[in-house]
């Protein structure tokens, strides 16, 4: 990929599991919060949502954070479903994936508005003091990961802001729970009301509270 013009159309050329329609839903959304605060993902991989969501802060302005551990989620580790083993580190004989975000972002030219953080989602939440205008949960997929990422960062959402949750499926025969668990305990909290489905992509819109504030 190597399209700095129009960083969008290259997206889905990028390794990942973000299907396209899901990423310009992305796209859009942030387009329309970016004037109004930073974005922020959770779960980044090989940076194929970034895109989505760095294309959009090229055009409105603005920035979006990515935070990732960079060594894989579960699923992703050997022997799981979502393996890679061109991911691996030969070195350590660890996942890692940020080597391969870092080129996908330098090539769709978006360097100067996509900012990695590079650590673990609720150590990085614990010190985060900043309102989103759209926050982006697409993180491990285990119950503790997913409910910690919910916990760690829904209440930095601001009022009209907009909360996002990958791989969420009704049926449990489509894909795993916890995502849909945590989009079922947002709705729950009273504090957001859903507006929008896209695939396995909820969106969700923050409709009480301020930013920092529980969220349940």
């Amino acid at each position: 990929m190597d399209d700095h013009d129009d960083p969008l159309a290259a997206a889905p050329s990028v390794r990942g599991f973000m299907p396209d329609e899901e990423g310009r839903a992305l796209h859009r959304l942030a387009l329309e919060r970016l004037p109004h605060g930073p974005v922020l993902e959770i779960g980044s991989y090989c940076g194929k949502s970034a895109v989505y969501l760095g294309a959009a802060a090229r055009k409105a302005g603005g920035i979006v954070f990515t935070v990732d551990h960079h060594r894989g989620s579960e699923e992703n580790q050997e022997g799981w479903e979502h393996h890679d083993a061109t991911l691996v580190d030969a070195r350590t004989g660890r996942m890692d994936t940020l080597p391969f975000f870092r080129r996908t972002i330098e090539e769709a030219g978006l360097e100067d508005v996509v900012v990695a953080v590079v650590g673990e989602s609720r150590a990085v939440a614990t010190w985060w003091r900043t309102p989103l205008s759209l926050l982006f949960i697409d993180g491990g997929h285990g119950p503790d990961p997913a409910h910690a990422d919910y916990a760690g960062w829904a209440p930095w959402v601001m009022p009209g802001g907009f909360l996002a949750i990958h791989d969420v499926f009704p049926d449990p025969s489509d894909g795993g729970r916890p995502p849909y668990d945590v989009y079922l305990r947002a709705l729950a909290s009273l504090a957001y009301v859903e507006v929008e489905a896209v695939g396995s992509l909820r969106v969700l819109r923050r409709v009480s509270g301020t930013a920092g504030e529980g969220v349940g």
